[in-house]
Parts: C-alpha cells; structure tokens; sequence
C-alpha cells in the first residue's frame, strides 16, 4: 500500500510538471522555426492564387452578437468570398436579424432551421450548400480579423495534405477575474499546446471558434457528427486518423466572448471534457491499430490527464476523510497546502506564463499587461480541470449512443 501510496503522489506532480516541459519545449521550436525574426505585425503571406472561400456563420439564439460578427465576416480582406448563417432554431430575434443583414450584405445567403438541429447539423447543411472548397468556421459571437482568411488559406493552397488549420482565438470581454484568467490562458496554455501539438505531429482538436477545413477532407471523413458533444474534437480526430494533416496558425486572429461566471465557466470546461472522454472512447480501440500511430501521444496524454484527475481526486478524499477518521499512514494525506513541490510548480508555471506571454505578444501587444494575474491560474485550473474531468466520465459513459447534440445557449461574460 505504501509503494501504490508513493506511486500515485509523484504521478500527481511529475505528470504535469512534465507536461508544462513538453508544451513549452515544442512552442519554443515551433516559435524558433516559424515566429522569430518576424515583425510583431507582419502582412500575410502572397498567395499563388486564391481559391473561392465559404465563411460558415452557425448561430443560435445570437441576436446581440451576429450583426458583428456578419460584418467582420464581410470585411475580410481576402478577395474571393462568400457567407453562409445558419440559423438554427433561434427563440429571439437572430432569424430576423440575419434576414435584414442580406440586402446589406449581398455576399451573405440564410439557411433557416425550424427547430434545434445542433451546431453540428448546421455546419453540414452549410458545407452542402457552400460554393467554395474551403470552408472557415466561425462561432456566432467571433470577431474574425481582416486577414484570418488569408492566413488560413495559404497553409490549404500550400499542401495539398492539410485538411484542416485551426486559428488563434482572442478574448473580447476581461473585466472580470474570470475574464483575465481566460486571456492568459488562451495565450499561456491553450496558444503554447497548439504550437506544441503542431510541432510533435498531432493537434488534439481545432478550435471550434475559429478553423478552416478542406471541403474534399470533411468528404473524405464524413463531415461532422451530430451526436458528439465537441464536434469539434471529433473532426479533428477522425481526419488525423485518415492522415490529413492539421495545422495551426496563430496570425489567424479571432476575438471571441468567454464566460465571466462560475456557473457559465462549468458548464463550457464540463461539456469540452465531456467531448474528449467521447472521442476518446468511440476511437480507442481503432487507433490501436499500427496504421494510427501516430495519433497515440494525443491520445495517450489524454488518457493520462483523466487518470491525473481521479487521481486527484482520491488525493484530495483521503485528505477529508482524514479529517474525520484516523487513517493508517500510508493512506494518511497531512495537508493540501502546497510544499516544496508545489513551489517547484508554481515557478514552472510562472515560467511557462512568461515565455508564451513573450512569444504571444506578436499578436496582442499589451497582453503581458494579464500576466500578474495568471499567479491565481495554476489553482483555478487544477480545480477546473480535476472536477470537470471526474463529472465528464459518467456522462460520456452513460450516454446513449447517437442521440443529437443540440444547442445550448452559453455565457456571454460581462462586455
């Protein structure tokens, strides 16, 4: 019992101490290879042509946002476009609004949905009817920088084998705690895995807020589930299985809203953890086949991370039934306060906040300006991240296979 005791504990803190080496080892190469040297605004790159581009708008329930988001849709500098709003079931004003929007933007066409489809469903009756052979991917809350497009399509028009390219989402709305939090996470976390992830091989999903996917890809795999919850997670991974290859391209610029309140953070971080158990065991035993080897580090290191946070969470249980009940050594958690090796991860973490800060600041110069709270992140996410992947499971598990993912209207955050 002793030695199962020592096991878990230094799996608890060498498994993310390791991981934040892993991230900030590969976004390092990844900025050595592709970002140093360059301008902190630097003009997109000349393509040889451009290919007709469809921009895909799912909205529901978005009659605050999508008269934004239409027109930075409509603004992008890229010369050969069109626009695609699905809206699907909307309760409040978004069908009208969009319906007003075409005669002021004749790049734009409207599906309507009678009722909740799901953004899923929405996304394949969009690529349907789309005319180009690219397709960008936007939320009906995204704010797509003038050049996204751009930018997403010289990797499509680059290699032919690329069949996906996922952007660099930005937070809108940091008045609050939680909205600070968020924007260094997207920029010290989520920014650092992606560049990571694109260096060793694999991209554990695309960001549903901001992608560009090759249409003859999304063909070849099926387009979209509509009975996953992360449908995004799921394309990603079933393309990658097929050997098309994703990207990441952080000059592609997408300012998004994120949840500013306990109960809005919950719900999102439960529904992606939700998504990734799904994923995970609908492709497992596939991907244990040779041919998608190369898939096993993004999978193995999401199985660890669920085992991290069961983990976790018999850590944290014995620490309260200890409270109550005198427990024999081995089993005997003294306290939860952070000692030297929590120490040693709160410097790793700092570290790995100011590094991606530094490289980060390219694309948002005053986002340093967040760094001094990221200090609280490292026990925000923890937390986060071990009570949504322990709730996630027995959802995944005891869902019915194929029932539909449907819309469920988020939080917005304090503007």
């Amino acid at each position: 019992m002793r030695e199962l005791m020592t096991v878990l504990l230094d799996f608890a803190f060498y498994y993310p101490l390791l991981m934040s080496f892993v991230w900030l080892s590969g976004g390092l190469i990844y900025y050595l290879r592709w970002e140093r040297g360059e301008p902190l605004r630097i003009e997109p790159p000349v393509l040889p042509h451009a290919p007709f581009v469809t921009l895909i708008v799912p909205c529901h329930n978005e009659g605050e946002q999508v008269r934004e988001t239409i027109a930075h849709l409509d603004a992008q500098r890229y010369p050969h476009f069109e626009i695609i709003a699905v809206n699907d079931g909307s309760t409040d004003d978004t069908g009208a609004q969009l319906d007003e929007l075409q005669a002021q933007f004749p790049r734009l066409r409207v599906i309507h949905f009678a009722s909740n489809q799901g953004k899923a469903m929405g996304l394949r009756m969009a690529a349907m009817a789309a005319r180009g052979d690219f397709l960008v991917c936007v939320d009906g809350d995204a704010l797509l920088d003038d050049y996204a497009t751009h930018w997403l399509v010289s990797h499509m028009v680059g290699s032919p084998r690329v069949g996906a390219v996922t952007g660099n989402p930005r937070i809108r709305n940091r008045s609050t705690l939680l909205g600070k939090l968020q924007v260094g996470e997207f920029s010290s976390i989520i920014g650092l895995i992606k560049r990571a992830q694109r260096v060793y091989g694999r991209v554990f999903t695309v960001s549903g807020v901001i992608a560009c996917f090759r249409r003859s890809a999304l063909h070849d795999v099926g387009y979209w589930n509509t009975d996953m919850v992360t449908e995004d997670i799921d394309i990603s991974w079933r393309l990658q299985m097929r050997h098309w290859d994703i990207r990441y391209e952080p000059n592609a610029l997408c300012w998004i809203l994120m949840p500013e309140t306990l109960r809005g953070l919950w719900k999102q971080r439960l529904r992606w953890a939700q998504g990734g158990v799904e994923v995970t065991l609908r492709y497992l035993p596939e991907l244990l086949r040779w041919r998608r080897r190369r898939m096993w580090p993004v999978a193995l290191e999401y199985l660890l991370s669920l085992v991290w946070a069961y983990v976790m969470l018999a850590i944290v249980s014995l620490w309260l039934v200890g409270i109550f009940v005198v427990l024999p050594p081995p089993l005997r958690i003294a306290t939860l306060l952070p000692q030297w090796h929590g120490v040693v991860l709160g410097i790793v973490c700092l570290l790995q906040f100011g590094i991606s800060t530094l490289i980060d600041r390219r694309y948002e110069t005053r986002v340093g300006r967040n760094y001094y709270w990221m200090i609280w992140y490292p026990l925000t996410y923890w937390l986060l991240s071990t009570a949504t992947t322990v709730a996630a499971l027995p959802k995944a598990l005891l869902k019915r296979k194929g029932t539909r993912a449907v819309w469920v209207s988020p939080d917005r955050g304090v503007r």
